[in-house]
C-alpha cells in the first residue's frame, strides 16, 4: 500500500514537472517568434498566413495520431454545428495571426507586446459583459489601469493603438468561443486548420498560376521559411495543450505573461523600436493592473 501512495505520488510529480517544461517551452517559444516574422517580412502578409495554416496540418495531424484521439475529430467532421463552431474561431484566430505578422513586419512588435499583456484583462471584460460576471473592486482598479494606459497612448500617439487592442480582444474573443466547441485542444486545433486549409491552399494556387508565389520559385530560403511557418506556428501551440492539463490555472497564469516580457524586450533591445516616457508610463500602468489582478486571483486559490 505504502509503495503504491509513493509511486502514485512520484507519478504525480513527474507528470507536474513534464507539464511545467511543456508549457514553459512553449511560452519561449513564443517569445522569440518576432525573430522569425522579422525573418519572413520581406514576403507578403497572406502568403505567410496562408503557410502558417498549410503546414500546420500535418504537424497538427501526426500529433493527435500520434495521442490516438482521432475519434473525436472524425465525429466533429461529421458534426455541422461542431464545423460552424470551428469555422468561427478559425476565423477569429486568422485575424489574430495577419495583424501579429503585419505588425512585426512594420516594426509594430512593442504594440504586440502591449496586445497580449493587456489580454487578460481584455477576458476579464468579456466575461462581465458576455456573461455577466460581477467584477471585483480589484478587477475593476486593474481594468481601469488598462484603460487610462490606452486613452494615455490615444492622446499622445493621436489615434487609438489599434493594434494592441485588436490583437488582445482577438485572442480573447478566440479564447471565449473556443471554450464554446465541445472538443479537445488539439482536436480543436486540427480541426481549425483543415478548415482553413481550404482557403489557404486555393490562394497559393492562385498566386502559382498567376506567377506571384515565393515557395518553390527560385529562392530556396523563401521555400524553407515559409515551410517552417508551420511548425513555429502548431508545435508550440500543441505544447501549451498538452503541457496546461498538468498545471493549476494560478500556474498558468504566471506564465502567460513570459511571453509578451521576451517580445517586449526584443522589441527594445534588439528590434530597437522607439520607448519613450508615454510607452514608459503606460507599460507600467499595465503591469501595475496585471500585478493587482495576478494577486488578486493568487489568494483565492
Amino acid at each position: 500500500m505504502t509503495s503504491d501512495v509513493i509511486q502514485k505520488g512520484s507519478n504525480a510529480k513527474a507528470t507536474l514537472r513534464h507539464g511545467f517544461f511543456l508549457a514553459f517551452g512553449a511560452y519561449f517559444l513564443w517569445g522569440l517568434l518576432p525573430f522569425y516574422m522579422k525573418w519572413v517580412a520581406h514576403l507578403p502578409l497572406m502568403e505567410v498566413v496562408a503557410h502558417r495554416i498549410l503546414w500546420s496540418v500535418p504537424i497538427a495531424a501526426g500529433f493527435l495520431i500520434w495521442q490516438g484521439r482521432t475519434a473525436d475529430f472524425k465525429t466533429a467532421l461529421r458534426t455541422p454545428h461542431m464545423l460552424g463552431m470551428a469555422a468561427l474561431t478559425a476565423l477569429v484566430i486568422t485575424i489574430n495571426w495577419s495583424i501579429y505578422v503585419w505588425a512585426i513586419a512594420v516594426d509594430r512588435t512593442l504594440e504586440t507586446a502591449l496586445g497580449y499583456y493587456i489580454n487578460p484583462l481584455v477576458n476579464v471584460m468579456l466575461g462581465a459583459l458576455v456573461l455577466s460576471e460581477r467584477l471585483n473592486r480589484v478587477q475593476i482598479a486593474a481594468v481601469v489601469l488598462a484603460g487610462v494606459a490606452v486613452i494615455m497612448l490615444t492622446y499622445e500617439n493621436g489615434s487609438l493603438p489599434w493594434v494592441s487592442l485588436c490583437l488582445a480582444l482577438s485572442f480573447g474573443c478566440y479564447g471565449f468561443l473556443r471554450k464554446t466547441l465541445p472538443i479537445g485542444p488539439s482536436q480543436g486545433f486540427l480541426l481549425e486548420v483543415v478548415i482553413l486549409a481550404v482557403p489557404a491552399l486555393t490562394y497559393v494556387i492562385w498566386l502559382v498560376v498567376d506567377g506571384s508565389n515565393h515557395f518553390l520559385s527560385g529562392d530556396w530560403m523563401d521555400t524553407v521559411l515559409l515551410i517552417g511557418c508551420g511548425p513555429v506556428t502548431a508545435v508550440p501551440l500543441l505544447m501549451f495543450a498538452y503541457g496546461a492539463k498538468a498545471l493549476r490555472l494560478s500556474t498558468l497564469g504566471l506564465m502567460q505573461y513570459f511571453a509578451p516580457t521576451m517580445v517586449f524586450l526584443i522589441a527594445v533591445f534588439v528590434f530597437g523600436e522607439p520607448f519613450g516616457i508615454s510607452q514608459l508610463v503606460a507599460f507600467m500602468l499595465i503591469w501595475t493592473g496585471l500585478a493587482i489582478y495576478t494577486w488578486s486571483s493568487l489568494r483565492k486559490k
